[in-house]
């Protein structure tokens, strides 16, 4: 097996006023695969339907070799799942929490759990009620890596949680992946976090994927230049055009995505000349990724 996520031609619709269309994901074994969008993109009812939450309308998903919903709790035997609202007990303490879950999952690792917990700084018997969203954070992904899940699926794991808890628990996280070469896949809108821990981005607007590609060509191939006499049209092009914009002393600033340097012959001969080249850091990409995508919806409207 040699992708843990594979989804083809998903659809779902919740009314009219929004659908996942067509959707097509691929999630390399051992990858860890940020899932980026802004809220309200599609990313929840996306994992929901990956999990067998939520029907489908249309279309395949497969999660570690298992054909979903179908056969969805065969793979959920091998899924730590962190959702968006956390579903903790809150009559229970830490340690009846620990004990609860363990009892769903056999190779539920007791050392574990417990090194987590004293990383984490919880104590036994607090009451789930009586924890901050930060220790019930904690809590949530403590069971999921204790839970020793060849796939983890995280639903904005760190949203709202201080820096210093952010910083730990993806610490934690990168730890487990590095020695037990598991597969994650983790939901935010926080690009930052991304940018430091993953090595694949699959990007999500308006219920469609925009862009899936390797960490490093997300960060590196998109970039903004400076045109002197671009060309009225970018037929034929090496790199897809994300915006145009003119500029004074009829210049125009063009932001594209899979530029490489030799792409500068494209406007040699079309007699136009570059006359500057700007990276973009991480969440500037995103946003260019963004309009981009939306300023091409609306000109097929």
């Amino acid at each position: 097996m040699t992708d843990a996520i594979r989804i083809r031609d998903l659809t779902w619709r919740a009314g009219r006023d929004f659908a996942i269309r067509d959707l097509s994901m691929t999630v390399p074994t051992g990858a860890i695969y940020g899932f980026l969008g802004p809220n309200g993109s599609g990313k929840t009812t996306t994992i929901r339907l990956m999990l067998g939450m939520l029907p489908p309308a249309d279309g395949q998903i497969e999660v570690l070799g298992h054909s979903v919903p179908r056969f969805a709790h065969r793979a959920l035997a091998r899924v730590g799942f962190v959702p968006e609202r956390l579903h903790l007990y809150p009559m229970l303490t830490v340690e009846e929490s620990i004990r609860f879950h363990r009892a769903f999952y056999p190779a539920f690792d007791d050392a574990e759990a417990e090194r987590l917990r004293r990383r984490f700084g919880l104590r036994e018997e607090q009451l789930v009620s009586r924890l901050s969203k930060g220790e019930a954070g904690k809590l949530m992904m403590l069971l999921a890596l204790a839970q020793r899940a060849e796939l983890l699926v995280l639903d904005e794991p760190t949203d709202g949680l201080d820096p210093v808890i952010r910083r730990e628990v993806l610490s934690a996280l990168v730890e487990y992946v590095e020695s037990r070469a598991a597969t994650v896949f983790i939901s935010s809108h926080l690009v930052h976090e991304q940018e430091r821990i993953c090595d694949w981005i699959g990007v999500m607007d308006g219920g469609r994927l925009i862009a899936e590609l390797p960490m490093q060509e997300f960060r590196s191939g998109i970039k903004r230049l400076r045109i002197a006499q671009a060309p009225p049209t970018q037929d034929a092009a090496p790199f897809a055009l994300l915006s145009r914009e003119a500029l004074p002393l009829r210049d125009e600033e063009w932001v594209v995505r899979g530029w490489q340097p030799g792409m500068r012959e494209w406007f040699q001969r079309a007699g136009a000349e570059v006359r500057d080249i700007q990276d973009l850091d991480l969440e500037d990409s995103f946003v260019e990724l963004l309009r981009g995508a939306r300023d091409n919806a609306e000109e097929t409207r």
